[in-house]
C-alpha cells in the first residue's frame, strides 16, 4: 500500500493561493470523467428549473418571506412556515448542490490534459450566471414575485442550460476550428429554428406572468393581459418550430445530411410533439400543477434539444498527440 505523500508548508501556501492549479498539477482526469461532470452540471441546471417550478405550482414562492435569510430571525424554515417554507428553503439548497455541480465540472476541465481553456472559461460561465441568479432569485422574493422579475429569473436558468449545453458538447469533441457538415440553406434554416425557439421561450414566461399560478397564495401582481389570448400566441409560435423542425428534417434527408444532425432534429420532433401534447391538455384542463410542471420540464428538453441540433452542424476533430482522432461526429454517433 503506497503511504500518503507529505504535504509541506510550501504545498499549503500553493493550495491556498490557487487550489485548481493545485488539484490540476495533482489529477488528471480522463476524458469521460470531464464528460460526466459538464453533464452533471446540466442535469443540475434542469433540475433546477423544475422544483422552482415547484416553488410556484405550489404556492411556495413566499415560503421564505425574506432572503438572504428564510426570516427576519432565522436563516432556515421555522415550524410555523409549514411546507411552503420547507420547499422553498429546500429550493434554495438545491443552488448549493448545482454549484458543487458545476464546481466540479470548473475542476475536471482545468485537470484535464491539455489544458483547455476553453472549457474552464465555459465552467466559470456557468458559474457566474448561477451566482446572478441566486441574486435575482433574492430580488424576486423581496419584491414579492413581481412577475417581471420571476421571467427575468427563468430566463437566466435558461441561459444557464444554454451554456451548460454547450461545455457538455465541447467536452466530446476537440478543439480545433469547426468544419460545417451542412450547406449555408441549411444553417440559416437552422437559426430562423433557434430564433422561432427563443421567442417561444420568451413568451411562455409571459403567460406564466399572466397566468393563474402566481406563486402564492397572497395577492401577488399578475401581467395585465389577458393570459389566453398570449396562450394561444405561444401556441401558434409552438407549431412554426414543429413545422421548421420537420421541414429541416425533410431537408436534412433530401441532401444526405450526415447521420448525428438527422437523428438529433429527429429526437427534437419527437419532443415537440410531446411537449405540444402536454400543452394542449393542460390548456383544456385548466391548468392542473403536475402538467404545468412538465410543462416546464419539456420546456428544458425542447430548448436542449435545439441546443443540440444547431451544434450538430460542425465537428471539430479531435488531435492528439499531433494525429487526428475521431470526429465529433462519429464519437457522438456511438455515444
Amino acid at each position: 500500500m503506497r503511504g500518503v505523500p507529505n504535504v509541506t508548508r510550501a504545498d499549503a501556501v500553493a493550495a491556498v493561493r490557487n487550489p485548481l492549479a493545485f488539484i490540476a498539477a495533482r489529477w488528471t482526469p480522463n476524458p469521460r470523467t470531464v464528460q460526466r461532470a459538464a453533464l452533471a452540471a446540466l442535469v443540475m441546471s434542469v433540475v433546477i428549473v423544475v422544483t422552482g417550478g415547484a416553488v410556484r405550482l405550489t404556492g411556495s414562492g413566499l415560503g421564505c418571506p425574506t432572503w438572504p435569510q428564510c426570516t427576519d430571525d432565522s436563516l432556515t424554515t421555522t415550524r410555523a412556515m409549514g411546507m411552503h417554507g420547507v420547499i422553498e428553503f429546500g429550493n434554495r439548497m438545491l443552488t448549493y448542490v448545482l454549484c458543487a455541480a458545476v464546481g466540479w465540472a470548473i475542476i475536471a476541465a482545468r485537470s484535464e490534459k491539455p489544458r483547455r481553456r476553453s472549457l474552464t472559461r465555459l465552467g466559470w460561465a456557468q458559474f457566474w450566471i448561477v451566482m446572478s441568479n441566486a441574486v435575482l432569485g433574492g430580488i424576486v422574493v423581496l419584491v414579492g414575485l413581481n412577475p417581471y422579475t420571476v421571467a427575468a429569473h427563468f430566463l437566466l436558468s435558461t441561459a444557464l442550460i444554454t451554456v451548460a449545453t454547450l461545455m457538455w458538447q465541447r467536452t466530446r469533441e476537440g478543439d480545433t476550428a469547426p468544419r460545417p457538415l451542412v450547406g449555408r440553406a441549411v444553417q440559416q434554416l437552422v437559426w430562423f429554428l433557434v430564433v422561432a425557439s427563443v421567442l417561444l421561450i420568451a413568451v411562455g414566461t409571459v403567460v406564466t406572468g399572466a397566468g393563474p399560478h402566481a406563486g402564492d397564495s397572497s395577492d401577488v401582481e399578475r401581467i395585465g393581459i389577458d393570459w389566453e389570448t398570449v396562450a394561444k400566441l405561444h401556441a401558434v409560435l409552438a407549431w412554426i418550430v414543429v413545422t421548421l423542425t420537420f421541414a429541416l428534417w425533410f431537408v436534412l434527408k433530401a441532401v444526405d445530411a450526415p447521420i448525428v444532425p438527422r437523428h438529433r432534429t429527429r429526437d427534437l420532433f419527437l419532443i415537440l410533439l410531446g411537449q405540444g401534447a402536454i400543452g394542449y391538455v393542460q390548456y383544456f384542463t385548466h391548468l392542473p400543477e403536475l402538467l404545468v410542471g412538465l410543462h416546464m420540464f419539456g420546456s428544458c428538453l425542447v430548448w436542449i434539444g435545439v441546443l443540440r441540433v444547431l451544434l450538430s452542424l460542425r465537428e471539430r476533430p479531435e488531435v492528439r498527440a499531433g494525429l487526428p482522432g475521431p470526429s465529433a461526429e462519429s464519437a457522438l454517433s456511438t455515444a
